[in-house]
Formats: structure tokens, sequence, C-alpha cells
């Protein structure tokens, strides 16, 4: 008989056709009300982001900064850095240009603070561009040292016919050409079952797996989940399972060698991913040389039984 477990974190409150809280690309799809933002919370936002999001705010605050000191430079006399030109747009331009070459620390010499004043606020905009790169390049840094698992997983999991019975199955693989060195795996199940009072109410099983930790992956890894008595699909039909309301969540742990140290990678599976009767294709091969050729586009072929 199969053992629920507690739950996990998720919370046993569901709803009809509720969405995944784990987006395909293993980020949260939580969303937050009424929660308390703080400076701390800058550094993460913008490791997290796009890097195209990423690069439009650099680009959106520097421009911005410019302007505003563009607005300030002609406000106290466009003089003080370099003759008028009598018209206004042509005025903030020159503060504009002398703003980034004052920000980015350039100096080129063609325009120079003379008075007392444009020179202060030139010194500061000095200051604020030494800090500003600086924080910049942080993040940077940070964006590209973050460890982070490069994991595909194949885009359906299948049940098919395994020695005397069934088993679930879906595969993996990484993306980069390092080695997975002792890659561990957990794999929950979750069951949503509707209550006589018309609730929905979900049920956790953590799946016993035909291996959950080898030495180390080269290639690609097949995960296999038998459905014997004590599994909690068991029970169901084929039929049956094609309707279930459930969803697999599955955590993956191992050291990466890009980065010298473990990484983890999260990932689900909605029910409506599933596909019976099939088996999964070979994905490497040799070539004529004897060496071991992995083709990653073969990670989804799947053939009927």
């Amino acid at each position: 008989m199969a053992k629920k477990v507690k739950d996990p974190g998720f919370g046993y409150s569901s709803f009809k056709n509720a969405k995944s809280i784990i987006n395909n690309d293993g980020t949260s799809n939580v969303i937050h009300v009424n929660r308390k933002r703080s400076l701390d919370d800058l550094y993460t936002y913008f490791t997290e982001i796009s890097w195209f999001r990423f690069f439009a705010l650099v680009i959106c605050l520097y421009t911005l900064l410019n302007v505003l000191f563009a607005f300030i430079y002609v406000a106290i006399g466009i003089e003080q850095i370099t003759p008028s030109k009598g018209v206004f747009w042509e005025d903030l331009l020159n503060g504009f240009f002398f703003s980034a070459q004052t920000l980015t620390t350039v100096g080129y010499g063609g325009i120079a603070p003379q008075g007392m004043i444009a020179n202060i606020i030139a010194a500061f905009e000095a200051m604020i561009g030494l800090l500003g790169f600086s924080f910049i390049t942080g993040l940077l840094y940070g964006r590209f040292s973050k460890p982070k698992a490069a994991i595909k997983f194949s885009d359906q999991f299948i049940i098919r016919d395994f020695k005397d019975g069934k088993a679930l199955m879906f595969r993996l693989m990484n993306s980069r050409k390092t080695v997975m060195i002792e890659p561990e795996i957990t794999v929950m199940l979750s069951i949503t079952d509707k209550s006589d009072s018309d609730d929905f109410k979900r049920n956790f099983y953590q799946l016993t797996l035909e291996r959950n930790k080898i030495m180390y992956l080269p290639t690609i890894w097949t995960i296999v989940h038998e459905i014997k008595e004590d599994s909690p699909l068991y029970k169901y039909l084929d039929r049956d399972l094609t309707k279930l309301d459930a969803e697999i969540y599955i955590l993956l742990n191992y050291h990466e060698e890009s980065f010298a140290q473990k990484v983890y990678n999260i990932h689900s599976y909605k029910f409506e991913k599933m596909v019976m009767n099939v088996h999964f294709e070979p994905s490497f091969a040799f070539d004529a040389e004897g060496n071991t050729v992995l083709d990653h586009d073969k990670l989804n072929e799947v053939n009927p039984m």
C-alpha cells in the first residue's frame, strides 16, 4: 500500500485546474502579495532577471542619470562648462555629453567645468559614476559566477510495460559537456482528490526509484519508478491515469565541475505530459572510431512499444 508523506511545503489545499507552482525552468510560480521589500533584495533581483532586462535597465538608468545632470548643468548655466549655443536643446546635448564623460570618468578634454558650482557637481557626479559602475561590475560577476545547473529533462514522462508490470519513466541529461558527479534525485508525486464537500485536497507520496543516486553521469539518465503494490499509482487503470489530477516534483543535485560545487535543479511534470505505452529511443551511439556520440535532439524521441 502506498504510504503518504507530510506536506513538503506546497499545502494540502488545492483548486480545480490549479497551475503548477514550478515553472518549466525550475523557478517558482508562486505569486507573492504584501511582501516587504528591502535594499537587500536588489542584488537578488538583478542577478535573477534575464540578460535582456538587465542590460535594458542599465542603459535606461545610465541615460536617465545623464539627462538629469544635463538639466542641472543647463540650470546653473551651461557657460560654466562650455560656451552656450543659444539654443536650449543644443545646450542640453552639450550638458548630456559632458555628463556622460564625467560619469564614466573618460574626460576627453573638449569640455571642462570652469566655475566652482560646476566643479562641485562634476566631482559629485564622478563619485556616483565610480560607485555605479563598481556596482554593475559586481552584478556582472555575480551573474556569471552564480552556480547554476544546466539540466535538460525530457518534454514528457512515459508509462510503459516494464518487467512483470508497468513503470513510470522520464529522462534527463546535462546540456554542458561536463560530467555530472554523484547526481542524486528525489521524486515526489502529488495527487489532488475531490472530497464530498467539493473541496480539493493534495496527497503527497515519495516515489521509490530503481536508482536515486549514481556515481557519475556522462550521457543520459533514465529515471524509473516501478508501479508495484507499494506505488501510489498501482490502483489506477490506464484510462484512470490519463484523467488523474496529479503532478510530479523533482529535485536533482550533483557536483558541477564548472563551479566546483554542488548545484540543484527543480523540475515538475503535470500528468498532461504523460504518454502511455511508448519507449524512449536510444540517444547515444558509437562512431567509426568507437567514440560515444550523444545526440541532444534525441532526448525526447519515443516510439510505440
